[in-house]
């Protein structure tokens, strides 16, 4: 594979696709691609919840790729910020999809003293709340698009499972095709167990 560290590319790139839609597929291409990313950053989601929104935005000066929390929820401050910085939307098939996914991820690994969920939802548990979860997922992925719709060079949709990959995302950012498969990220393991049903 060629090293594509000095390759043209956007300054920074940054996802804005909720957890359980790509994300740490995302940021694998964006790290294969030369981005030094950025995931989850616990500091980063605590300084963006009391508003010191200055703050985060000066935490991603360090990097070039973004995505998990709280990186979605800056799109319209990270626009003016970073002018010449692109944005990827990861989603999902259909939100049914997303929403079976995120009920069996919290099955799996239960809750955690981080408990963004709570934070961004109003409620913690997917299986028992479905309607807000999807209400707040169809919300912020309505905004995006709405907020770029105006700049449709400016922001990218992808969806892993509708077969887009490194053409898709290359071609978007301006950069050569690696000669290597896209790194999915986070599979269902056949092992795992299934996503319980809602009464």
């Amino acid at each position: 594979m060629h090293d594509r560290r000095d390759a043209p590319r956007p300054a920074k790139v940054i996802g804005l696709g909720f957890h359980k839609t790509g994300t740490k597929t995302l940021g694998a291409c964006l790290g294969t691609l030369g981005f030094r990313n950025r995931s989850l950053d616990r500091e980063a989601f605590a300084l963006w919840r009391l508003g010191e929104i200055g703050a985060v935005l000066d935490m991603m000066d360090a990097a070039d790729g973004f995505e998990d929390w709280p990186w979605p929820f800056l799109y319209r401050e990270a626009r003016e910020r970073f002018p010449d910085a692109r944005f990827v939307l990861t989603t999902r098939r259909d939100e049914a999809t997303w929403l079976e996914s995120l009920v069996g991820h919290v099955a799996r690994h239960g809750r955690t003293s981080f408990n963004y969920r709570k934070y961004i939802y109003g409620v913690d548990d997917p299986a028992a709340h479905p309607e807000r979860f999807l209400e707040v997922y169809r919300a912020h992925n309505a905004a995006v698009r709405t907020f770029f719709a105006g700049e449709p060079s400016r922001l990218l949709e992808i969806c892993w499972e509708d077969g887009h990959g490194w053409e898709r995302l290359c071609g978007f950012l301006g950069l050569p095709v690696p000669d290597a498969p896209v790194p999915h990220m986070n599979r269902r393991r056949p092992d795992d167990p299934p996503a319980p049903t809602s009464s």
